[in-house]
């Protein structure tokens, strides 16, 4: 498994994010938080996470917006794989997350075993996939 990832959590709910980002920083990989789609947006150009985690439903900028801009405007050669984490559970949210070229998306409420299993995923995948 890949450790010393750098994976960016973009969430607007503090508690949620300082918990998600404590558990996965437990894990060994380096966590950069943002609590907000604009915030997120300027650390993925500057930072260029290894894996983004990205709720949809954010101030400044949806995850939606910042899921097109990444797609349209990669702030790096290599694949950046985007997990959604989102409260939105409708079909149609689901759809076009990955149809936006997302690579997961999981529903809130969820586990911190899953958002790990999704990252661990996404990082397996890192190395063989390309731009």
């Amino acid at each position: 498994m890949m450790q010393n990832l750098k994976i960016l959590m973009a969430d607007d709910e503090p508690d949620v994010l300082a918990v998600m980002a404590k558990k996965v920083a437990s894990e060994g990989y380096t966590v950069i938080t943002a609590s907000d789609g604009q915030e997120a947006w300027e650390k993925i150009q500057k930072e260029i996470p290894d894996i983004i985690l990205l709720d949809l439903t954010m101030p400044k900028k949806d995850g939606f917006q910042v899921l097109k801009e990444l797609r349209e405007n990669p702030p790096s050669k290599k694949w950046q794989p985007v997990i959604i984490i989102s409260a939105k559970r409708e079909l149609e949210d689901i759809q076009k997350g990955l149809g936006m070229e997302a690579d997961h998306y999981i529903t809130k409420p969820c586990s911190i075993g899953d958002v790990l299993k999704a990252i661990k995923l996404m990082a397996s995948l890192i190395p063989h996939r390309e731009m």
